[in-house]
């Protein structure tokens, strides 16, 4: 028979956690008292001050347990946890220290924020224990705006710190981010996190501002166009959008609540000054533009030209202005006067075009705006050429050939000539033609062309050339001298031959002698 030997444990006890705890305040905290070696042990909880527990204990057979729920301030004691087994008693303590860093930063930034009004932002790290460790760094993007510590903080419990700042925003900072950063570093003390970050991007609101109207094709639109008005600004958020219309009566019109504005066949009654208002209904700011659309038909018999007043406050005044659509000319008024903002040139000719003007005036003031009207036509008249000094010239003359014509735009002139297959070809290109030292090989026909992007005309002017002749008044005096000698001489000659023969027959060869004896 054996007999196995009976093992008797020595009594023993722990605390767990043990030595230290770092707990965060708010959260749940459970002490456990454990015993070996003794079959009924008791147990008592106590802090080695006469504060209370501030916990709950339950014993269960070798083991004893102290809850705190939740954790509190008055919790941070060493707790000393004893235990009977018999006669005998042992003792042992742990040591809890509290912190507290529960969540992340919050920031706050005013949801209305306008660029360029003051605006602050706050960082708030809730709940904060010990606060006196605390440090915050406020950052936009990577730059600094404010460093903060509480290092002279006496809190005895948890706090909400409040960090500030405040600054002009701009547009530029839409976008950006807002960053709070927020530090708890305790020596000696082990827990995660000790560093907590929180970030917000910026949006300011601003605007509308840079307001401006664009036309296409153009403010100057010929009936049955398509017409499109296009409203830009510059606005966050979005603004509201708002068309309208003042008439040649003054009155304005209704239209849509659009950035853009289409007139699919535009027609002169589409005629008038548009305006278009823009409302930021967060910045309650409101920025108007205005263009003024001329609608022209398209034939030039009936044209109309139409009056608006740039000045708003004039333009939808109260009273009325009264506006006055006049032509000017060197200073002075003439003809082509309107009183209802919208003037008609039945008859639209070269004549009509110059400068007119249009002057509002009501009791806020007088305001004028003019506009050059340019009509444009094409060669009115046919060409008028002529050559100087004559279509017929001698070689080695100078000629010139001029050319003139009108119409609006300005028609271009130049000068072709025909060569002998018949073909035109270009030499010139200008209203006055100049050939100097004229050759025979320079006769012809000579064309003139203007043109402009309206049309052409031409015409034609034939140049003669003859040979060269000699000036009379170098030969005739020769032919003259040589007729008087020949007249004179001839007789001499007969005469003396006479004379010769008589005066061989007499026996004398005397000139002298022969003469007295024919005498």
């Amino acid at each position: 028979m054996y007999i196995l030997p009976i093992v008797v444990k020595a009594f023993e006890m722990e605390i767990t956690p043990a030595n230290r705890i770092v707990e965060q305040i708010g959260e749940t905290l459970v002490l456990t008292c454990n015993t070996t070696g003794c079959a009924s042990p008791g147990f008592s909880w106590r802090i080695q001050t006469d504060n209370p527990l501030g916990g709950t204990v339950r014993n269960h057979g070798t083991y004893s347990t102290l809850t705190m729920s939740p954790v509190s301030i008055e919790n941070a004691h060493d707790y000393l946890c004893t235990v009977f087994c018999g006669l005998e008693k042992k003792e042992k303590s742990v040591k809890v220290e509290l912190y507290s860093f529960p969540s992340d930063p919050v920031i706050e930034i005013s949801t209305s924020l306008v660029a360029g009004e003051q605006t602050t932002v706050i960082c708030k790290i809730p709940d904060v224990y010990p606060s006196d460790h605390l440090e915050v760094l406020l950052k936009k993007e990577e730059h600094i705006l404010l460093e903060k510590n509480f290092f002279e903080d006496d809190s005895t419990n948890t706090e909400t710190k409040i960090v500030t700042y405040s600054f002009y925003p701009t547009t530029e900072d839409i976008g950006k981010e807002i960053t709070c950063v927020a530090k708890l570093p305790i020596a000696n003390m082990d827990f995660e996190p000790k560093e907590r970050v929180t970030s917000q991007k910026l949006n300011a609101n601003f605007g509308p501002k840079n307001t401006v109207i664009t036309a296409s094709p153009s403010n100057l639109a010929m009936e049955g166009d398509f017409l499109k008005l296009t409203c830009v600004t510059e606005s966050n958020p979005p603004p509201q959008i708002v068309w309208r219309r003042q008439v040649a009566d003054k009155s304005v019109q209704y239209l849509v609540e659009n950035n853009v504005l289409s007139i699919p066949h535009a027609h002169f009654t589409d005629s008038g000054l548009y305006i278009c208002e823009v409302i930021n209904l967060v910045t309650n700011k409101t920025e108007k533009a205005t263009v003024d659309i001329v609608i022209q038909g398209t034939s030039l018999h009936e044209f109309y030209l139409y009056c608006s007043v740039p000045n708003l406050q004039l333009s939808v005044g109260n009273p009325p202005p009264k506006i006055v659509l006049r032509r000017k000319s060197d200073g002075a008024d003439v003809g082509l006067y309107s009183e209802g903002g919208i003037l008609l040139l039945p008859s639209v000719t070269f004549l009509s075009g110059g400068d007119y003007e249009c002057v509002a005036e009501n009791k806020f003031g007088k305001s004028k705006s003019a506009v050059a009207l340019n009509v444009e036509c094409k060669i009115k008249e046919k060409l008028t050429s002529g050559v100087i000094p004559a279509a017929t010239v001698k070689e080695g003359e100078t000629v010139t050939m001029k050319c003139t014509s009108s119409g609006n735009p300005a028609p271009v002139i130049s000068w072709k000539k025909k060569t002998v297959t018949g073909e035109s070809e270009k030499i010139f290109k200008d209203a006055t033609l100049t050939i100097k030292n004229i050759k025979s090989q320079d006769l012809g026909l000579y064309e003139c062309e203007a043109y402009n992007q309206f049309g052409k005309e031409e015409k034609a002017v034939k140049l003669f050339v003859q040979g060269r002749v000699e000036k009379p008044d170098q030969m005739m005096p020769v032919i003259i001298a040589f007729s008087c000698v020949t007249a004179i001489a001839i007789p001499v000659v007969v005469i003396l031959i006479y004379v010769s023969r008589k005066a061989k027959i007499n026996g004398s060869y005397s000139l002298v002698k022969a003469l007295r004896l024919k005498v």
